[in-house]
């Protein structure tokens, strides 16, 4: 590795001094009002930092002069150097606020401050990824310093401060320097990676290999036997011959190069399960044309100027790779019989292959496809490639704001780990995120220190603690979408279901109630086992059953006969109750229509109402038409109870007369669930099972809810039937409501 070098002089000099000199050496890089604004913050930072000296044993104003000289050696604007010299001087006292930065460095630089404060107020990085769960969070650590920064120029002075801080911590104690190394190699390298800063990714990945396997590093250096700048200097003499030959050929191309680094030899020697000799890329070029005859043409240039290694070559323009990735990668051995490898491809592709699906990162370190990050990483590249073209204009980054907002939070619990939430998440959310009954029992949430209220909106890099209380419970306001409670469809099915449970235990109390009065009506002194019955109504217990009446899905009348005719049979000795309820023998019917028997008399003329669908053995009420004989309704029908006071005179008793054997019957089902993959075949199954037919079916889905309203119209032959499809559709997964409709 070269070793870095620094525009400051030496330790013998104090800060000011060593300002002084940094500033003489940017003289003829940035204007004369730029050159002002950079002396305002180096008086700004030593004013708040100077003195204090840092583990490594440097001071704090050394330190941030390194990083702005690092950022300097990247060509970035003042602007970047001043948020990187200005780091960590808000809150130091009371004299230097994010107002006066406003005031004398504008309101986008004082942002920038802010932001690496946030950022470097994140601790525990170390407790973070030793969790089993180390990779989810590393994942999400990166994402969250990227969500902090509203400006990609925030990321760049941390990752240029992290790269000054693995150099020097060569001072450090080897537990300590091993620390951050891990943190380098987990989180650091990798945001470099993605943001396509190959000089800093490739001298943090080496550093961090350096302290933690330092044998293998020195063994690794000492087998190339050469220095870095030696191999860049081969690279350069084969671009220039490349360079010579393409143009010479007629073909229109871009040379390129890098000589691999430390950790890369390391990392594919680990993988491969091989020794440096038979790693063919420690020096490799790529070679950028138009179009794809040309890939061809520059193949043959390459292999005509030096000896290929067939068992090296891959054609992945023929045979693209699964991410679509296209390219010729190919293997020889180059000047001075050192093996070299190449890569020939077209403009478009390598636009893929470094901003697609295809790009490195996105298809080795990502576990999950997130197409809103990579647009933002893509975007974040782009504006580093345009910085590198000259277009720095001072509204550069505002006139892709709207294009960088991030679609997600990161928060962080008490303990360092970080959470991945929707933007516009609250505190409420982010309890149901952590675990069901801290959001059951949430009472109230501190935001980086401060009590805050529920539907306050949470921003990245916000540490959150939820407050909690043994009594406390969800509230119905809470799903109320107008008070802005909680966004994540997780939270409010959730608080759904505590809500449901809630109603089952009412329902529970109201149901045994009930059924004791009818069982006291009917004279029936011993208590029925009703676990045994339960299962007749496809129930699994008491309670569900006790719930079931409560509810009105069964009623207590039905429950007190099939338990007085079991306690009969029992004593009787005789077979078990069949599944169904004993109905009177059945009498045939010629014209299949269900027969009723109004107020004591058959044969009247009835039809059955469609806006309730009475089945058997609904109860049931008439209703005297003009005209029209008897319209059949079920007793809790709605428009049964809203009749005028002046037409319930015209409501007749009706009840069921004996029915056809075949005969099924139209019932409206509303079923309410959370959105999930396989609904709505987990809820047909269930029909399917009881050979119930589905006539139609009506299903949406609110988007903001995740909530599916589905509306079934099935034949059934009876109630119980009914109640059997009923009790099962209540029993699936993420099912909030069923319903008959009214």
């Amino acid at each position: 590795m070269v070793k870095p070098k620094y525009n400051l002089p030496g330790p013998d000099q104090d800060d000011q001094a060593a300002a002084r000199h940094w500033l003489a050496g940017l003289a003829d890089h940035y204007g004369e009002a730029e050159h002002r604004r950079l002396a305002q913050a180096c008086e700004r930072m030593i004013q708040c930092r100077g003195g204090h000296r840092l583990e490594t044993g440097e001071t704090e104003a050394r330190h941030l002069l390194s990083t702005a000289d690092i950022l300097f050696g990247l060509r970035m604007d003042a602007d970047t150097l001043c948020a990187a010299l200005l780091n960590g001087c808000l809150g130091r006292d009371d004299v230097i606020t994010e107002a006066l930065l406003s005031d004398e460095f504008g309101d986008g630089l004082a942002r920038m401050v802010v932001d690496l404060g946030r950022i470097g107020q994140l601790a525990n990085v170390d407790r973070v990824v030793a969790e089993k769960d180390q990779q989810q969070h590393e994942e999400n650590l990166r994402r969250l310093l990227l969500g902090i920064a509203e400006d990609v120029r925030v990321v760049l002075v941390v990752l240029a401060e992290r790269v000054h801080l693995m150099r020097a911590a060569k001072n450090l104690p080897v537990p300590r320097r091993q620390e951050l190394a891990q943190d380098t190699q987990r989180v650091y390298a990798p945001l470099a990676n993605r943001l396509g800063i190959w000089q800093i990714k490739w001298e943090l990945e080496d550093l961090a290999l350096r302290y933690l396997h330092p044998e293998d590093y020195k063994r690794i250096a000492k087998l190339l036997k050469e220095r870095r700048g030696e191999r860049q200097e081969y690279i350069a003499r084969v671009i220039d011959t490349l360079k010579a030959e393409l143009e010479r050929a007629g073909v229109k191309a871009s040379v390129t190069g890098r000589p691999k680094h430390i950790y890369s030899i390391w990392k594919k020697m680990q993988r491969k399960g091989v020794d440096i000799e038979q790693i063919f890329d420690l020096r490799a070029v790529r070679i950028l044309v138009d179009d794809i005859p040309s890939c061809y043409l520059a193949l043959g240039i390459v292999h005509g100027l030096w000896r290929h290694l067939p068992s090296e070559f891959d054609d992945y323009i023929a045979t693209p790779k699964g991410n679509m990735y296209q390219s010729l990668h190919t293997a020889v051995i180059g000047p001075e019989e050192k093996p070299l490898e190449v890569q020939i491809r077209t403009h478009d592709m390598h636009q893929h292959a470094e901003y697609g699906v295809a790009a490195h990162w996105a298809y080795k370190e990502s576990k999950g496809h997130d197409a809103e990050f990579q647009r933002r990483v893509t975007w974040m590249r782009n504006w580093l490639e345009l910085k590198n073209e000259g277009d720095q204009g001072g509204d550069f980054v505002e006139r892709f704001k709207a294009e960088f907002e991030p679609v997600h939070v990161y928060v962080l619990t008490p303990q360092a780990k970080v959470i991945e939430l929707p933007r516009g998440a609250t505190p409420l959310d982010f309890a149901y995120a952590i675990h069901s009954e801290i959001g059951n029992h949430c009472r109230g949430a501190r935001v980086d220190g401060r009590i805050v209220p529920l539907t306050h909106q949470l921003t990245s890099g916000e540490t959150v603690e939820i407050l909690t209380q043994k009594n406390a419970t969800p509230s119905r306001d809470w799903l109320s979408p107008h008070h802005h409670y909680m966004v994540t469809a997780k939270a409010r099915n959730r608080v759904r279901q505590w809500l449901k449970q809630q109603d089952f235990e009412r329902y529970l109390g109201e149901g045994r109630a009930l059924l004791d009065k009818e069982l006291e009506r009917l004279g029936i002194g011993a208590k029925p086992q009703l676990d045994r019955l339960a299962p007749r109504w496809n129930l699994r217990g008491a309670d569900d059953l006790f719930a079931a009446i409560g509810r009105g899905d069964v009623s207590a009348a039905q429950v007190a006969r099939v338990a007085d005719e079991g306690r009969h049979e029992a004593a009787d000795s005789e077979p078990a109750l069949p599944r169904r309820l004993t109905r009177p023998p059945t009498r045939e019917q010629h014209d299949g229509k269900p027969r009723v028997i109004v107020d004591g008399v058959e044969d009247l003329m009835t039809q059955m109402a469609t806006c309730c669908k009475p089945v058997p053995y609904d109860r049931l009420v008439g209703f005297v038409t003009r005209g029209r004989g008897v319209t059949v309704h079920r007793r809790g029908c709605r428009n049964v109870r809203n009749l005028p006071e002046a037409d319930r005179d015209r409501l007749i008793d009706v009840t069921w007369a004996d029915q056809p054997n075949q005969t099924r019957y139209p019932v409206d089902l509303l079923v309410i669930a959370a959105e999930r993959t396989g609904l709505l075949r987990d809820v047909s199954s269930i029909f399917a099972d009881a050979r119930v037919n589905v006539t139609r079916l009506q299903s949406q889905t609110d988007p903001a809810d995740d909530v599916a309203t589905m509306q079934f119209t099935v034949e059934v032959a009876d109630s119980d039937e009914l109640e059997q499809v009923l009790t099962r559709l209540r029993q699936l997964p993420d099912v909030i409501e069923v319903d008959r409709r009214r």
